[in-house]
């Protein structure tokens, strides 16, 4: 998962002795690794994507856990949001704005919380060019403590999603959801493979249920969530744009 901990050999502890000149390369681009179909989102950034992407939810059988996703394309390695070396909207998912850095955990404790790099991304400038890191006293840039906020936010979200995703199943608020997009020119696309909030079983929950999920704050990114379908046919304008050129 995009901004968890991982094992590979290209990702390092961040720190000012091995990365004192690093600069980042924060332009959009497919060759920066933003063709991606869809990005993780966490139930605590439902509220801001909502506004610009279809927010969908995927089933994962061998660990029959769900994931949330905010959508970009109708097929893989379609991102309808970018546009040359710019992102076309107002807000990216977390997971994505925080790249190449992730969220890493100490050896021993599982609750240190560590700012990892991936070496082998292709936003690591090579040319000296793209925004610092460290400044000339080895202190994290206005770039990298806004990166740091953004690696907690993620990573509590992260966290607190289990509990959020636990009460959807325990009322069993989620559906299947397909889709067929017909273009203007013909061309046909399905979108399989996910799931979305049943409004109808929403609308019949029982005062109680209702209740508990406001109060464990549950409530408001699930009708976020609902509300974000709406960018679906914003997503096909999109394609249909992208599409007849």
């Amino acid at each position: 998962m995009t901004g968890q901990r991982t094992t590979m050999s290209n990702h390092q502890i961040l720190n000012p002795a091995d990365h004192g000149g690093l600069r980042i390369n924060t332009e959009a681009g497919t060759d920066m690794g933003d063709a991606v179909m869809a990005s993780l989102a966490v139930p605590a950034e439902f509220r801001r994507l909502a506004c610009e992407y279809p927010i969908l939810f995927r089933h994962d059988l061998q660990s029959d856990t769900f994931s949330s996703l905010a959508l970009f394309g109708f097929e893989d390695g379609e991102n309808l949001f970018l546009d040359g070396r710019a992102w076309d909207a107002s807000i990216k998912p977390l997971a994505m704005a925080i790249q190449p850095f992730l969220v890493g955990r100490g050896p021993d404790d599982a609750d240190t919380v560590q700012v990892h790099i991936d070496m082998g991304s292709p936003r690591i400038s090579a040319t000296g060019e793209g925004v610092r890191v460290f400044d000339d006293a080895g202190q994290p840039t206005p770039y990298a403590e806004q990166i740091i906020e953004m690696l907690g936010a993620l990573d509590q979200g992260y966290r607190a999603s289990s509990a959020f995703f636990a009460a959807l199943d325990r009322y069993e608020l989620l559906e299947p959801f397909s889709m067929d997009v017909t273009l203007e020119n013909g061309m046909q696309h399905r979108l399989v493979g996910y799931h979305m909030v049943d409004e109808a079983k929403v609308a019949s929950l029982e005062p109680g249920a209702l209740a508990e999920l406001h109060a464990a704050g549950h409530l408001a990114p699930l009708f976020m969530a609902m509300a974000s379908l709406g960018n679906l046919g914003k997503l096909v304008r999109r394609k249909n744009r992208r599409v007849n050129g």
